[in-house]
């Protein structure tokens, strides 16, 4: 019997969204794999996933070393030969979320920001592209926010008006940017790329105040990373909503 295995890549996959990402891909039977950049970190996730019963593998993955992208593929081609999905779910905030700040913010705060929400994002897409378009049905999952939303933002009475964190915001902007050109340049094959927002959760990002459980934060990725081949590709999703760019 031809071996019918699924493998998904999540990034940051050891604790909040990336860890019940993770969970609820390996409780629909997929083989996970976590990456993080602490050793120890890495290693209590994956036992919490195999205690609830998920096939779970840890990489090394750290946004902030280029050098851990090829690494990463080695392992992924060397044990699996192929990538189904690949969710980018490693983020960075290093301001108030409700700052407004376009007109202040420091140079390497922007820097730092957008290294790990886009540059780091895009290096990993490019070197696992190839095993993802081995895969049946490939699937690349990028964790945006609402606060990317441009139309959001500039709309009247919007309800993110607040949130002004320019860094951030904008790295999200540039991400989602990223997903409209790389699902347009695959469009014709097997594979999907979208954007998911995944609501305010309560995280070490998101804060004490945020309204979502982690329990509630994997719904969008996972549903993004299990498209069936009618599915949509190059939008931008809050569950089963889509969302203005």
């Amino acid at each position: 019997m031809a071996d019918v295995k699924k493998v998904a890549f999540i990034t940051g996959g050891n604790r909040g969204i990336g860890l019940q990402t993770s969970r609820e891909l390996g409780q629909k039977g997929f083989e996970v794999i976590i990456g993080a950049r602490d050793a120890t970190r890495g290693a209590a996730a994956l036992q919490e996933l195999r205690t609830d019963g998920v096939k779970a593998e840890f990489v090394l993955y750290d946004a902030k070393r280029p050098e851990t992208d090829q690494a990463v593929k080695d392992y992924i081609e060397s044990r699996h030969g192929k990538l189904d999905v690949l969710v980018n779910n490693a983020g960075l905030l290093r301001e108030e979320l409700l700052g407004k700040n376009a007109s202040n913010v420091p140079e390497d705060v922007l820097r730092e920001t957008f290294e790990t929400n886009l540059f780091a994002v895009v290096r990993l897409t490019q070197t696992l592209l190839p095993l993802v378009k081995k895969a049946p049905a490939g699937r690349i999952v990028n964790v945006s926010s609402i606060l990317g939303s441009l139309g959001m933002h500039s709309a009247e009475g919007s309800p993110i008006a607040a949130a002004k964190s320019f860094a951030y915001n904008a790295s999200k902007a540039a991400l989602n940017a990223f997903t409209v050109h790389l699902a347009d340049e695959l469009k014709g094959t097997s594979v999907k790329v979208n954007s998911a927002h995944p609501g305010w959760v309560k995280t070490e990002l998101g804060g004490p105040h945020a309204p979502m459980d982690v329990a509630d934060s994997a719904r969008t990725s996972v549903r993004l990373a299990t498209l069936g081949a009618d599915g949509p590709s190059g939008g931008f999703f809050h569950e089963n909503d889509r969302l203005p760019w």
